[in-house]
């Protein structure tokens, strides 16, 4: 059993999660837990502090159940090093996943997420994973993360705007989806967008299904 915990509490995107990595990984075993006790969106630093306490305790929860790994649903990683330090199995950030498949699959790549005061945390965080190198540019659409599921046509056209712009611009071979709530994204990508898209829920299953 691989465990998706989503450190808020908008179970739609749980679900939403839960169905990309089953279609990632068909004979893989996934469950989507769901922090009640966690803030609607996780946006910017005040939200990921609020997220962390519940997100440690569904952490315990899923190692005492002997899960073989557990990926934290949110794009900043959050409580990502905590969680590791908790649970006796991998904890994979979907962050991360996505940041190392990209580096992979080419030299560069950028990253677009939902609103501006993420872009500095997912700065520091590729930072830290040593990857700084392959940075084109953390780019935000300006699209709060439940207006990805409210209003998808008008969010997917401005995420898909930016991603272009970062495909003209930015001298990348990849674009990494930077919230868990994009993977309808590649979905709706027409012709003009050329640059290879990264989900980090896709590429943490992936990740755990290998290990």
């Amino acid at each position: 059993m691989i465990v998706i915990i989503n450190p808020n509490s908008t179970h739609s995107m749980t679900q939403a999660m839960l169905d990309t990595a089953r279609a990632a990984c068909p004979d893989m075993s996934f469950e989507g837990w769901t922090s009640h006790d966690g803030p609607a969106a996780i946006q910017g630093p005040q939200d990921g502090e609020a997220c962390i306490p519940p997100l440690l305790r569904l952490v315990d929860k899923a190692s005492a159940q002997s899960a073989r790994a557990i990926i934290i649903g949110c794009f900043d990683d959050t409580g990502l090093e905590q969680a590791r330090q908790v649970a006796n199995c991998p904890v994979i950030g979907i962050g991360q996943a996505a940041y190392h498949f990209a580096s992979m699959a080419g030299p560069r790549f950028s990253v677009v997420t939902t609103l501006p005061v993420s872009t500095a945390i997912l700065q520091n965080n590729i930072q830290n994973y040593g990857l700084a190198g392959n940075l084109g540019r953390v780019r935000a659409s300006g699209v709060p993360v439940l207006t990805l599921e409210t209003e998808a046509d008008t969010a997917a056209a401005r995420v898909l705007d930016e991603i272009h712009a970062a495909q003209t611009e930015d001298d990348v071979q990849c674009v990494v989806l930077g919230c868990a709530g994009m993977s309808h994204i590649p979905a709706r990508a027409g012709p003009q967008i050329t640059v290879r898209l990264i989900d980090g829920v896709i590429a943490a299953a992936h990740i755990c299904a290998a290990l």
